[in-house]
């Protein structure tokens, strides 16, 4: 009988609501890059606080495109779990999803990928689902990068507001290389997980056992410096594509403090 069936979950608006958390990093994105914009203040400090919250900001829309995506592909309970809120502190592993990530900025400038969302992948309704949720995210660095890069495609001057477009063009590369990264198809990685679906069951069982070593394998991979040269090489060319401008790009490289190891 209708009566007798389970009702399905119905989510509240408090869990599609942004969190504090989020709200604050785009309040100090949009600080820091008004300090930039009029110089005021320390330049190298004023870039460091718009990349690194910019950037923090990225990884909340990355895994928010993860959720709300499964959210409509059939696993409603990522809002009971958090994930809709843009709160970084729901995800299932903050540190892998954000520290280590934002460690590898500070030490060279590459995006790396984290993974804190988890979906249910037997409540996604097909397997085109299941693989447009692990696009989802690395989509979201994309189109972050397109809109941060549209102004020196269109050819803004950048020598007005020298440090602001310098703070932008190196927030635009780190996204670039977080998309690059993301669509790496290696197990446990945006990448893998988008083709996993369509695997044969034994190639599907041998993806998921080296799915937890995946970060592991991409950041081994990072520090061998031919590979490490060729994918430099890789996202120049794409950052020349979409019309980056390579003054301004050198100018924030110069102006975002480094970890020296």
């Amino acid at each position: 009988m209708l009566g007798s069936q389970r009702r399905p979950y119905e989510a509240s608006r408090a869990q599609f609501r942004p969190s504090p958390i989020f709200l604050g990093l785009v309040a100090l994105m949009a600080v820091s890059g008004w300090l930039a914009w009029t110089d005021l203040g320390n330049a190298r400090l004023n870039v460091f606080l718009f990349v690194v919250a910019g950037w923090l900001v990225s990884l909340c829309l990355h895994e928010y495109a993860h959720a709300i995506t499964a959210f409509h592909g059939g696993d409603q309970m990522v809002a009971h779990r958090g994930y809709l809120t843009l709160n970084p502190l729901k995800y299932t592993h903050p540190f892998l999803s954000f520290v280590i990530p934002l460690v590898f900025v500070l030490l060279g400038g590459i995006g790396l990928p984290g993974g804190a969302v988890w979906v249910d992948r037997h409540s996604i309704r097909s397997r085109r689902w299941d693989s447009l949720i692990s696009f989802a995210g690395p989509a979201t660095n994309l189109l972050f990068t397109i809109v941060l890069v549209l102004p020196f495609a269109v050819g803004v001057d950048t020598a007005a507001h020298e440090t602001f477009w310098a703070a932008v063009a190196f927030l635009a590369f780190l996204q670039l290389t977080a998309a690059v990264l993301n669509f790496v198809p290696i197990p446990g990685v945006d990448g893998g997980n988008l083709i996993e679906p369509w695997l044969n069951p034994q190639w599907r069982r041998a993806f998921q056992q080296i799915a937890p070593y995946g970060m592991l394998i991409l950041i081994v991979l990072l520090w061998t410096p031919r590979i490490n040269a060729l994918f430099f090489k890789f996202v120049f060319f794409l950052a020349d594509l979409l019309g980056m401008h390579f003054g301004a790009l050198q100018n924030g490289f110069y102006l975002f403090p480094h970890l020296n190891i």
